[in-house]
């Protein structure tokens, strides 16, 4: 269940991306974030408000992981994701995302929150592969000639934020309400958002009030935000950051099949052979040694 519903979330957050991109010169990256996560908190607050009381003296005890996260998964991530879609490539952003499981193998080991095996690393590496061979659709003589933006320092530095937020998950207390939590970050990450959001409204950009902007908010704060994130909150605090975050590769073959379904772009022979590259990669670090699995099975 906990890989379900990491796939789940790699899924949701795959259209988050290709909407971002698709609305860019339409929606002001800072808006987008701030009435994503302003929408996300209203479909939040009656689900998660009857368990706050009850939630409240583990997340008063752990406030410092808990404003932590706040910054970098709701009000941090999005944001930079958002600001580097306005010069950068879909592409290019997947690309560049696709290095958060490598990204957490370096900080999980200096930060001491986890020690990732043999595995985990080495599924990092064959799935970045996969994903590598598809942006280089099948040449990867193609990967030296991706243009490099300047929004490509805002998607790295997304990346950055995502792999310390899927570190720090692991240090929260084990009872803690998932939704209560996710209440408090997300109304803790609109908080630092709403005096960027007004800065970026009186400097000219206006968000636009039509039914597109409507329909992409409506997206991003349902799926893109809210079952996002308690399905990857529940799998990373399940499995860890190091093998969970390979789900995270997923984005780019998902990125592909919906392009292949709803844009009517071709289905090619490397998007196949990188989409196998990312489930031998995933599989590799999420098995399990024979004789832990046998010890594992013994009464």
């Amino acid at each position: 269940m906990p890989y379900l519903l990491l796939a789940l979330a790699a899924l949701f957050w795959s259209g988050n991306f290709v909407l971002g991109r698709a609305f860019h010169a339409e929606l002001p990256p800072v808006g987008l974030a701030f009435w994503r996560w302003a929408a996300a908190l209203a479909i939040l607050a009656p689900l998660a408000l009857p368990r706050l009381r009850r939630a409240w003296p583990a997340l008063r005890a752990a406030r410092g992981r808990i404003a932590a996260l706040a910054l970098l998964g709701v009000a941090g991530f999005n944001t930079f994701v958002y600001l580097g879609l306005q010069s950068t490539t879909t592409v290019n952003a997947l690309l560049i995302n696709a290095t958060v499981p490598v990204l957490i193998v370096p900080l999980a080991w200096l930060s001491g929150i986890e020690r990732p095996g043999p595995r985990p690393l080495a599924g990092a590496l064959v799935s970045l592969a996969g994903v590598a061979w598809i942006m280089a659709r099948g040449d990867p003589a193609a990967l030296a000639r991706l243009d490099v933006h300047a929004g490509d320092a805002w998607i790295l530095l997304a990346a950055f934020c995502w792999a310390a937020y899927s570190l720090l998950l692991r240090r929260l207390p084990p009872g803690l309400d998932p939704l209560a939590f996710l209440l408090a970050i997300v109304a803790l990450g609109v908080a630092v958002l709403a005096p960027l959001y007004l800065a970026e409204h009186l400097g000219g950009r206006a968000f636009p009030l039509t039914r597109a902007s409507a329909a992409v908010v409506g997206y991003v704060a349902l799926f893109a935000s809210v079952l996002a994130f308690v399905c990857w909150n529940h799998g990373i605090r399940a499995v860890g950051a190091a093998r969970g975050g390979l789900f995270m590769h997923l984005m780019p073959v998902f990125g592909t099949v919906l392009a292949v379904l709803f844009l009517h772009e071709r289905l090619h022979r490397y998007h196949l052979l990188g989409m196998l590259g990312v489930a031998a990669g995933i599989a590799l670090a999420t098995s399990r040694p024979r004789g832990r699995r046998k010890e594992e099975q013994a009464p």
